[in-house]
């Protein structure tokens, strides 16, 4: 599953066109910016790749990225002005960057609510946009530049995620009339849908679809509870934290066997086809892996690293960040390779002198 980090508006969105790409209306073709890295290059450590062309720091703030499962793709955001040939006038956009061959393309010609993110394959990108008085969900493919909005009719669509192919699409439609509140819906690429939960409140649900499009994980945030729907039986099981504790969803793996929240100072991984837990004391849960074995957190009452990697199959970590850094979901590839984060701290790369947020990649062997 692919989803948002938290922000004002919505949620990290991975979004993926299926069957609606056909009748979208094309976009130029999305500009590159050369590099000099071979082609399949990949060395250890960290990285920075809000980077402009010739590989000079990005003059503005970037924030928000999300990485393929193969570590392949990365987008991200930016309000930078250099980081392609042509440019931009300052306002946040979205761009991906191909860490195969080291370019970086702008997607689309709007500026993200909250920062894109990308589908399993990496083929789509997508992000949130005002669209008016509401809010759309603009998506877009990589390889051609066709677009299209998700499909909430007159209502604002909020918190998206999609199936590992695109094509299934989780969201959430918000009401204002006649009273505030939301629905979770799933749809499919053949134009059919079903309606996960209602709420008579417009506290953040975060849907988080699995790869295979089966398991909705979502929470009710004015309860403060957790739960996983099964499509193919129709059920929903839940809370998974149990009647008597408040929790906050962080993600559910892409096969859908384990589901993060966090609970008071700790996080916890819950086993869906076991039901047992792996608690992660301290320690505030931030992402997952797609395989579901490594997981991404901050801890917690230390004076320690701002992000670690924890193997949850060893219990082992590895630091991804010594300084003060912020990740959002799907900030992990599969089997934790790579692990993508942004940080104002200067001295994680050499000549980092901007004095800005900037969007790094920590390699592990």
């Amino acid at each position: 599953m692919r989803r948002n980090a938290k922000s004002s508006t919505t949620r990290r969105v991975r979004v993926a066109l299926s069957t609606a790409v056909a009748v979208c209306a094309a976009t130029a073709v999305l500009p590159t910016a050369a590099s000099a890295r071979p082609v399949g290059h990949r060395t250890t450590g960290v990285e920075r790749i809000s980077v402009a062309p010739d590989g000079t720091q990005g003059d503005a703030h970037s924030a928000g990225a999300s990485i393929m499962p193969d570590g392949h793709r990365i987008v991200f955001s930016s309000s930078a002005t250099n980081l392609t040939p042509e440019g931009t006038t300052g306002d946040d956009r979205a761009y991906v960057r191909d860490q195969r061959t080291g370019q970086t393309r702008r997607i689309g010609p709007y500026s993200p609510l909250d920062p894109p993110v990308i589908s399993g394959n990496g083929e789509y990108v997508a992000y949130p946009v005002q669209w008016v008085n509401n809010v759309r969900i603009r998506q877009y493919q990589v390889s051609t530049g066709y677009t299209a909005s998700a499909n909430c009719s007159s209502h604002s669509c909020d918190q998206p995620s999609s199936s590992a192919d695109g094509s299934s699409l989780a969201f959430v439609v918000l009401f204002r009339q006649p009273s505030s509140g939301q629905r979770i819906e799933v749809h499919d690429g053949d134009g059919t849908k079903k309606t996960v939960a209602d709420f008579a409140h417009t506290h953040e649900s975060r849907p988080s679809l699995s790869g295979d499009g089966r398991y909705v994980a979502y929470q009710d945030g004015g309860a403060g509870d957790v739960f996983v729907w099964d499509r193919v039986g129709g059920t929903t099981t839940g809370p998974v934290e149990g009647p008597s504790t408040a929790a906050a969803l962080v993600q559910l793996s892409d096969d859908g066997s384990k589901v993060v929240y966090v609970s008071g100072s700790d996080t916890y991984v819950h086993d869906v086809p076991s039901g047992t837990v792996h608690l992660v004391p301290n320690a505030r849960g931030v992402a997952i892996d797609p395989t579901g074995h490594h997981l991404l957190y901050a801890p917690l009452g230390t004076s320690g690293a701002g992000l670690k990697l924890r193997d949850l199959r060893t219990g082992t970590d590895q630091i991804v960040s010594n300084q003060p850094a912020t990740a959002g979901t799907d900030a992990v590839s599969a089997g934790g390779r790579d692990v993508v984060f942004q940080s104002t701290a200067d001295d994680l790369v050499p000549g980092d002198t901007n004095g800005k947020s900037d969007v790094f990649v920590r390699r592990f062997p």
